[in-house]
C-alpha cells in the first residue's frame, strides 16, 4: 500500500524535520520556543499582517507532501488581539489543486472551483466576555483568552460537500502569522483527545476508527482536570452535517436545525482489519496520553 508508511498516523513536523528547515521554509518572524505548559517546542509566527510571516511545508510550491490521511490535525493557538491566516493546498483525484484557507480575517465564506475561504471564529474560555461572541459565530481578532485548539479537518468531506470533488492528497501547508503552532498530524483515524486508552479499549473504539490522541500529539491535562475544560476541539465539517456550514468554530448549530436533504455522499467511516486493530492497541498502550477526562 503506497501510504502504509503514514499509518496509523503521521507526525508531520517530526517526519519532515521542520526544525532543520531543509524540507520546510520560513519567512519573516518565525521562532522556535519552549512552552512550559505544553512541555515541548512550539513555533511562533508573527508579523504586521498575516501574509508577512509564514512557515511552509514543503519547502517549494513545486513539491508535494503527498499525505493521504483523511483527517488533518492542527494544534495551534491564535495570538491574542491578532489576525491569522492558514492555507492548505489539496489535490483532487482529477489532479486539480484546490486551496482551502481559513482566517479570522474572513467575514464570509467564499468559493471558487480552486479556492475555498472559511471564516474562523476564535473560541474563548467558557463564561468569558468573548464567549458570547464566539457562540454567535462572529469572526474577528482573537480574544485575549483565546485557547489552544485541536482543529480536525475532514479533507475528503470538505472537497465533497463544497466542490463535489474527490480527495487525493494534501500537497502543502502554509501557516501564516499571527499564531502559535505545536504540530500537524494526518491520519485515517478520528482521534478524540478526551478519551483515554482504557476507555477506548473497553468500548472497542479502535475498530470503529476512533482512538485516543497519540501521546506525542497530546496536550497535557493536569490531574483532576478535564481536557475539554482547558482546550478547544473543533471538527470540521461536523459529524452528521449534510449541508455545508460556512464557518469554522467551536460551537456548531444543532444538527436537527439543519436540513436533512443530502447534498453529496460523505466518505464512509474507516473500516479497520483485525491486524490493524491489534497494531493500534499496541501503539496506544505504549503511547497513550495520560488524560483523565471523560469522552466528550
Amino acid at each position: 500500500v503506497p501510504s502504509a508508511w503514514q499509518r496509523p498516523y503521521l507526525n508531520v513536523f517530526k517526519h519532515f524535520r521542520v526544525e532543520e528547515w531543509k524540507r520546510s521554509a520560513k519567512e519573516g518572524d518565525v521562532a522556535a520556543l519552549t512552552d512550559t505548559r505544553l512541555k515541548g517546542t512550539i513555533y511562533r509566527i508573527r508579523g504586521s499582517n498575516p501574509a508577512s510571516s509564514y512557515l511552509q511545508l514543503p519547502r517549494t510550491g513545486t513539491q508535494s507532501l503527498g499525505l493521504t490521511g483523511r483527517y488533518l490535525y492542527l494544534f495551534f493557538r491564535p495570538l491574542p488581539h491578532k489576525y491569522f491566516l492558514i492555507h492548505l493546498d489539496v489535490t483532487t483525484k482529477e489532479n486539480q489543486v484546490v486551496r482551502v484557507s481559513f482566517s479570522n480575517l474572513f467575514k464570509e465564506f467564499k468559493s471558487t472551483p480552486t479556492w475555498l475561504q472559511f471564516p474562523f471564529v476564535c473560541g474563548t474560555a467558557k463564561g468569558s466576555a468573548g464567549d458570547t461572541m464566539s457562540r454567535h459565530g462572529v469572526s474577528g481578532a482573537a480574544p485575549a483568552d483565546v485557547r489552544w485548539t485541536c482543529l480536525v479537518l475532514d479533507l475528503p468531506s470538505i472537497l465533497s460537500l463544497y466542490l463535489s470533488r474527490r480527495y487525493s492528497h494534501l500537497k502543502g501547508v502554509k501557516l501564516c502569522s499571527n499564531l502559535l503552532v505545536k504540530n500537524l498530524c494526518t491520519s485515517d483515524l478520528l482521534f478524540d483527545p478526551g478519551v483515554t486508552f482504557s476507555e477506548a479499549r473497553h468500548a472497542d473504539l479502535a475498530c470503529r476508527g476512533i482512538a485516543p490522541m497519540p501521546r506525542e500529539m497530546a496536550f497535557p491535562v493536569p490531574k483532576g482536570e478535564r481536557w475539554h475544560d482547558l482546550y478547544d476541539y473543533i471538527r470540521f465539517p461536523s459529524e452528521g452535517f449534510t449541508r455545508p456550514y460556512n464557518s469554522i468554530q467551536r460551537s456548531c448549530p444543532n444538527p436537527a436545525a439543519v436540513s436533512a436533504e443530502p447534498v453529496h455522499q460523505l466518505p464512509q467511516p474507516v473500516t479497520l482489519t483485525r491486524a490493524v486493530c491489534d497494531h493500534l492497541s499496541r501503539v496506544h498502550h505504549t503511547a497513550s496520553p495520560k488524560a483523565v477526562s471523560a469522552p466528550w
